[in-house]
């Protein structure tokens, strides 16, 4: 059972110490140290990297190629990415409508059924 209510803050327990915030920065600070701590993480953006996502064909040839041209974005600026992505989605729209466009197997014939009106 939880012992918090609405309009009141829980209060810390030996598990969830309060870190203390650095004044106008917003940056927690080690208490010890009294340094910002760092996420490990740049400030600065990096160079695009390629993704090199494995792509498993998929046995339709039409799917594969589109999903192919996916890797043609990893050597593109973020900016470039969104054409690719038109320009696949666009293409899957069209390899999955040809599918559904393509008509079935033929329905199989039905033994022909005795009337039911004797009159």
């Amino acid at each position: 059972m939880s012992d918090w209510t609405p309009g009141r803050e829980p209060e810390p327990t030996e598990a969830e110490p309060e870190i203390p915030v650095a004044a106008g920065a917003g940056v927690p600070v080690n208490p010890e140290a009294d340094a910002p701590v760092h996420s490990g993480v740049d400030a600065a953006p990096s160079e695009p990297a390629p993704l090199e996502v494995v792509r498993t064909p998929t046995g339709n040839a039409e799917v594969d190629a589109q999903l192919q041209r996916l890797g043609d974005a990893d050597h593109l600026a973020t900016d470039g990415h969104i054409e690719v992505y038109e320009d696949v989605h666009r293409g899957l729209r069209d390899a999955l409508t040809a599918l559904d466009a393509r008509p079935g197997p033929p329905a199989p014939a039905g033994a022909p059924t005795p009337s039911y009106d004797r009159s």
